[in-house]
């Protein structure tokens, strides 16, 4: 289960912007292809947030949209979910035009403020 050690990256990177400070809420930001499973990823963060500033910190996941086109018709579109992808218009195979392997910090609110911390990618 490599959530485990995403969390405790995220977990990392964190404290390390933050301080000391008291975390309520970190937003993980999470691409189609990323290869996380959010519920695994929920469960390793109570455990490694255990004894933390982040400790009892609410984890949010945004996932973020790939766009994705047809290979039989062009149609495009976007899609958070992992593939495989069909296509609304034919049913055919889409398949990925960006990335989709999001993996990153998008916010964290502490205890005194709120606080973004933009697009700080974490490292698994």
């Amino acid at each position: 289960m490599h959530e485990l050690s995403i969390a405790q990256s995220v977990v990392s990177t964190v404290r390390a912007a933050v301080g000391g400070r008291r975390v309520i809420a970190v937003t993980l930001r999470i691409g189609p292809l990323a290869g996380v499973v959010p519920d695994a990823l929920m469960f390793g963060w109570d455990v490694v947030t255990s004894g933390t500033a982040l400790e009892g910190a609410r984890l949010d996941v945004e996932r973020v949209p790939v766009e994705i086109m047809c290979a039989g018709c062009g149609t495009t579109g976007e899609r958070t979910t992992s593939p495989p992808w069909r296509c609304a218009a034919c049913d055919g195979v889409c398949a990925p035009l960006g990335d989709g392997r999001t993996l990153e910090v998008g916010s964290v609110e502490v205890e005194d403020d709120v606080e973004a911390v933009d697009d700080v990618a974490v490292g698994a």
